[in-house]
């Protein structure tokens, strides 16, 4: 049998139902690689007290004949942003660095009834507010190809746990590409599903005001298979495969948005993935979709001054304690008028119009490939990245992820490529509203050819 910490959720929760190995045994081997890889990844913060101990009764439930769930006895972890009782959830802020929840959030409870067990917390930004899993409560992440680079964020201790095999799988966030970029930088899967298609309530910041139009909490593993199988165990009622099948289907893909040029290694990658699923039989045509180069523009207007006030809420009296991020966020946010109420309705129902336009494009052609962002992981600290001779800031290089936020559409980043040094590049599969099936289904696909 292969080393126990490199199977997969689906074959780790089939090796405990047939009882050919105990939930005790996987638990040891995952804490084991944890403490030899930990120490220089600084990926999970902070670790369950009681793993052993609910491996031990998970262990007992098995050898009873209980009626077990689809993730009995299999480890899972969590991004440092979402509730989980009795367990520190900090948001890698010092406002919260003693915050101790009484209760699990709605997603966490979820995978609890499904059996899984906590196996601890993973890094991220402070406040989940950018592009990195660095903070002034425990640090950075460092990615596990080169310590000089980042994992990406906000939720990309959670990538980096689940690519060096100290998890499985478990569950990040995502307002601004969060769980999708981490995944493309490490090399795994991460979906982004539609709102309110997996509980987003006790996540903090919380996904409520103008968050709650495109924050999410999404599944990331290191299949797509293990993608599906957390849904379901995160959805109020699970799902199959796509009913009609991709047969026939009409894709479209793109590799310029008209807001950042991608690096021509990740356009090769978008394109291989898109000449997979017409080498299975779906009808693939290069051509942008009506309105994704609004999306960096909408996200903007719809997000960004919601963020500047979540941070004056948290951080009143207590400025100083910010790190290097929330400081600059706080000192800049005036430099920027705030838009007048009249200024951001009038951009809320712009992107209301905009979306019903592309969901009317998407009636006949269900499916989209995408790059995720302009690059390949980068350094520690890059505030701008140059592409075919062109600048742009980190934020506007993952202009390609946020415009499916800003249009709530359900999204799979699967892995399909590597850059010239040898870094990992994932694609977007995107799909109609609550069409995740349909989006796990293309992108399994493009796993299984690439």
């Amino acid at each position: 049998m292969k080393d126990l910490v490199t199977l997969s959720l689906e074959e780790l929760a089939w090796l405990i139902r047939e009882r050919k190995v105990s939930p005790v045994e996987i638990a040891q081997a995952h804490l084991d690689r944890i403490a030899e890889l930990n120490p220089a990844l600084n990926a999970i913060v902070t670790l369950a007290p009681d793993v052993l101990e609910r491996a031990r009764e998970a262990e007992a439930a098995v050898m009873r004949g209980d009626q077990l769930g689809s993730l009995h006895g299999v480890p899972v972890t969590i991004k440092d942003t979402i509730e989980t009782a009795d367990l520190r959830t900090t948001s890698g802020s010092v406002i919260r660095q003693d915050y101790v929840p009484v209760t699990d959030a709605p997603a966490v409870a979820r995978l609890k009834a499904a059996g899984a067990i906590v196996l601890g917390k993973t890094n991220a930004a402070e406040m989940a507010m950018d592009y990195t899993a660095d903070n002034p409560v425990f640090g950075r992440t460092n990615h596990h190809l080169n310590a000089e680079l980042t994992p990406g964020g906000s939720s990309g201790g959670e990538a980096v746990a689940i690519a060096t095999c100290m998890s499985p799988g478990g569950i990040g966030s995502d307002l601004a590409g969060s769980v999708r970029i981490p995944a493309h930088f490490c090399g795994i899967c991460g979906l982004k599903p539609t709102t309110g298609r997996v509980p987003g309530e006790l996540q903090f910041p919380p996904s409520t005001g103008p968050y709650s139009l495109g924050a999410v909490i999404g599944p990331m593993a290191r299949t797509v298979r293990d993608l599906r199988l957390l849904l379901n165990a995160l959805c109020e009622y699970p799902f199959g495969r796509h009913r009609k099948g991709l047969l026939g289907c009409e894709a479209a893909w793109y590799t310029d948005d008209g807001v950042a040029p991608v690096t021509e290694e990740t356009a090769r990658a978008v394109a291989a993935a898109a000449q997979a699923l017409s080498d299975a039989g779906v009808l693939v045509e290069q051509r942008r979709p009506p309105h994704v180069e609004r999306g960096n523009e909408l996200w903007l207007k719809l997000f960004s001054r919601a963020s500047v006030v979540q941070l004056r809420k948290v951080y009143k009296g207590r400025e100083t304690e910010g790190g290097s991020f929330v400081n600059w966020r706080l000192a800049t946010a005036d430099q920027t008028p705030a838009p007048t109420l009249d200024e951001y309705i009038a951009g809320w129902m712009e992107r209301d119009r905009l979306r019903e336009e592309l969901l009317q494009w998407m009636d006949s052609t269900p499916i989209i490939i995408t790059p995720v962002g302009a690059t390949p992981a980068y350094p520690h600290d890059t505030l701008k990245v140059t592409v075919r001779d062109t600048t742009v800031g980190t934020f506007r290089a993952f202009s390609y992820a946020q415009t499916f936020n800003v249009f709530d559409l359900p999204v799979v980043t699967v892995p399909a490529g590597k850059s010239n040094e040898g870094l990992p590049i994932g694609v977007q599969i995107v799909g109609m509203p609550c069409a995740e099936e349909m989006v796990l289904e293309a992108a399994e696909i493009i796993e299984d050819a690439l």
